[in-house]
């Protein structure tokens, strides 16, 4: 064991602790999966995250640095909070992307890239892995778990770019903060849930950004994510990786206007803002980070 650089990350916020936090191990060398796994548990955080020297092949092709990611129990081929926080961990650090106006990631997802506006980082959605609707009996028994009539869910889809995200729509924000979903039927699922903001049904392109409009922070959607975790169902701050899949869904089907920005965390006492952009054939994923932690860590 050595001390090994760290920070703990504040992601999809500009205000410390209102985001989703991210422990970041920046130098990982020599750790085994094992040891990565132990300190992540040991976190008791959603996510934590082990930068790497990219492989040859992924150097070659453009890659800065490579990741691993870990969450409670398993590890991860992609996600999007602990890319963004990753990447704003090693830039702090010093590193230097190859290119000046974009650094590229590599995971076990692939090679993810990133581009900075100012402060705030954004990544491009990776390819979705299933896409399509729900099989019915599913979305029936997650209504059943959300505690909603299946008439409430107003449309519904795969959102698996590597976490196996299960999408539903829901009229409304109001409904999406009113869940309180049932551990025990939602076991095992990974589900997203969003909603538009204000009294409107499935909100298309004009209704969503209508609806933003009447709010100064421009705020189109409301989202929730619930996972397994190690004492049950747990719902995550914010969460790009569904996000992103959310909005690849949404916009690809008419549902979402092109450029967004969703909030989550709310019913947790958070307030995180993900900024969705789409740009020809790729859509941003972006947000604001900040290191609320930076020290050394004993590996």
């Amino acid at each position: 064991m050595r001390l090994r650089p760290f920070q703990q990350v504040d992601v999809f916020t500009a205000t410390p602790y209102r985001g989703n936090p991210l422990a970041v191990v920046l130098d990982g060398t020599d750790m085994s999966t094992e040891a990565m796994q132990r300190f992540t548990d040991w976190t008791h955080l959603s996510e934590a995250t082990f930068v790497l020297p990219p492989t040859p092949p992924a150097r070659l092709a453009g890659a800065d640095y490579r990741v691993r990611i870990f969450c409670p129990g398993r590890e991860l081929p992609f996600a999007g909070h602990p890319t963004l926080g990753s990447c704003h961990a090693w830039l702090q650090a010093g590193g230097q992307p190859q290119q000046s106006d974009r650094v590229v990631q590599e995971c076990a997802a692939g090679l993810i890239t990133l581009r900075r506006h100012g402060t705030r980082l954004a990544f491009a959605a990776p390819p979705l892995v299933t896409s399509g609707p729900l099989d019915e009996p599913e979305v029936a028994l997650i209504a059943r778990g959300l505690g909603v009539a299946r008439s409430d869910i107003v449309a519904h889809a795969w959102c698996d770019n590597g976490p196996r995200w299960r999408g539903v729509l829901l009229h409304s924000a109001a409904q999406v903060l009113a869940l309180q979903p049932d551990a025990t039927v939602l076991a095992g699922l990974d589900v997203g849930v969003i909603g538009p903001r204000g009294k409107v049904g499935v909100a298309g392109p004009t209704a969503a950004a209508n609806d933003a409009a009447n709010d100064p922070e421009n705020i189109a959607f409301e989202v929730r994510a619930f996972l397994p975790g190690h004492s049950g169902l747990m719902e995550d701050p914010v969460t790009g990786s569904l996000n992103a899949a959310l909005a690849q869904w949404l916009i690809g089907a008419g549902l979402a206007p092109p450029r967004y920005i969703a909030s989550q965390g709310t019913a947790l006492g958070s307030a995180g803002r993900v900024h969705v952009a789409q740009e020809g054939s790729d859509i941003w994923i972006g947000g604001d980070t900040v290191t609320c932690v930076q020290g050394t860590v004993l590996l």
